[in-house]
Parts: structure tokens; sequence; C-alpha cells
């Protein structure tokens, strides 16, 4: 299956791999919003406005872990993009790898709520997710 987000995992990896300019901080965190909002989207409900400390992505993965304990578990993700977008832009140049950083947790995220997309037991346990490997293993 083709993941869900193959325009935000090309222009990272072409960021992370040099070919081209990561995509800006305050895009990185954009496209973050753009991960929650598919995986509200794919659940019918609509992105509600607003944010939590500040913050559009924090308040999409609150709701997103509505009805959803499992969806917890990217909700230390979520909060890192938001760390690093703002060491990023504090720091500017400085914080080259703060911003590499970002980008690499965004991958993350699109991955993460990708396959929670196509497999719903994905995230019991964090990205390790045990029960789904031990049943593959039996």
């Amino acid at each position: 299956m083709e993941t869900p987000f193959p325009d935000i995992l090309t222009r990272i990896d072409a960021g992370l791999e040099r070919r081209v300019a990561l995509p800006a901080p305050d895009e990185l965190l954009a496209m973050g919003e753009q991960i929650l909002e598919a995986w509200l989207a794919a659940r019918g409900e609509t992105p509600e406005a607003g944010d939590v400390d500040g913050f559009r992505l924090l308040a999409l993965h609150r709701q997103g872990c509505k009805d959803m304990p499992s969806f917890n578990a990217c909700r230390e993700t979520c909060r890192e993009i938001v760390f690093r977008r703002n060491v990023a832009l504090a720091y500017g140049k400085e914080a080259q790898t703060a911003h590499r950083l970002e980008a690499m947790v965004v991958k993350h995220l699109a991955l993460f709520v990708g396959g929670k997309l196509e497999q719903t037991g994905l995230g019991e346990f964090c990205c390790a997710s045990r029960p789904l490997h031990a049943a593959g293993a039996a």
C-alpha cells in the first residue's frame, strides 16, 4: 500500500539528503498539522480550530486521541515538533541540528499516522507495536 503522505515524505527526505533545502520550521509544523488533519478526516471528523499551549498541532493531537487511546502514543512526538521548531526559530543558523531533528520527527509522525491509518492496532505500545510483531511471529 502506498504511503498516505508521499509529498511530505518526499520533501523531507530530499531536504535531509541535502538535495534541496529543508522546509522552513513553520512549514514543517504545518506539515505536522496536515498529517493530523488527515487522521481526523479518516475518522470522519472535522479538524477543530483552536490551539493547546499556543499550537494548533497540539490541539489536533488532543482531538485525535478522543476515543482512541493508542493515538496518544504520538503525543510526545507532537510536542517535540513544537520544541524543535521553537529552538530552530530562536537560534537561527546556530540551530541547524534542531531544524533537521524537527524534520525527522515530522517524518516519524507521518510514518506513524500512515501506519495507523492502515492498521488500527499500530501504536498500542508506541511505535514498537509489540502486539503486531508478536502476532506475526506466532
